[in-house]
């Protein structure tokens, strides 16, 4: 009888112990904020932004979310450099930036439209996902479309976040960065 109470002690002890573990691991994730969100916070304490134009339908969008975005290091050095935001390039809601209303002139018809906001982001290469980089003064730095992996993301997040892209080709960069 002693023998069964500390088998079942030792399984709860070890499923507890799990547990919190893997509610700790999966509390740390990027401070995703809205377009809006980001641009006013960005009023009061500048940052660079970083725009992540994504799709409900897309699967390379969904494996950055299961993948890169829960990225340690991506998650650290997004929440410390920049104003992350989501944005769904078919979203129906309207968007207040630099004097314009940005819409989606097809939120009902038969296929989703894509939003203006988005469009201009991505200067009208719709490709899902694509990430847009922005600087203090909201105007785009640049954009990177497609899947990449965490450390393809980081080394982009610090190649914007030190200012590098300024006076260094990204090539030089990568190179530096891969010593």
């Amino acid at each position: 009888m002693k023998k069964i109470g500390l088998i079942v002690t030792a399984i709860l002890t070890i499923f507890f112990s799990a547990n919190i573990n893997a509610q700790t691991e999966t509390s740390e994730k990027i401070n995703w904020l809205t377009f809006e969100e980001a641009i006013k916070l960005n009023q009061k304490n500048p940052k660079k932004i970083f725009i992540d134009v994504y799709t409900e339908w897309c699967g390379w969008c969904k494996k950055m979310d299961q993948t890169t975005f829960l990225d340690k290091e991506v998650i650290a050095y997004m929440n410390e450099n920049f104003y992350a935001v989501k944005f769904d390039a078919e979203q129906t809601e309207s968007v207040e930036f630099m004097g314009y209303t940005f819409v989606n002139p097809n939120p009902l018809g038969s296929k989703k439209g894509t939003h203006q906001l988005a469009s201009a982001l991505l200067q009208g290469k719709m490709s899902y996902p694509s990430y847009v980089f922005m600087n203090e003064q909201n105007a785009g730095i640049t954009v990177l479309p497609g899947y990449v992996n965490a450390e393809q993301l980081l080394n982009a997040l610090r190649y914007i976040a030190t200012n590098a892209y300024l006076d260094t080709r990204w090539e030089d960069f990568t190179k530096q960065s891969n010593k």
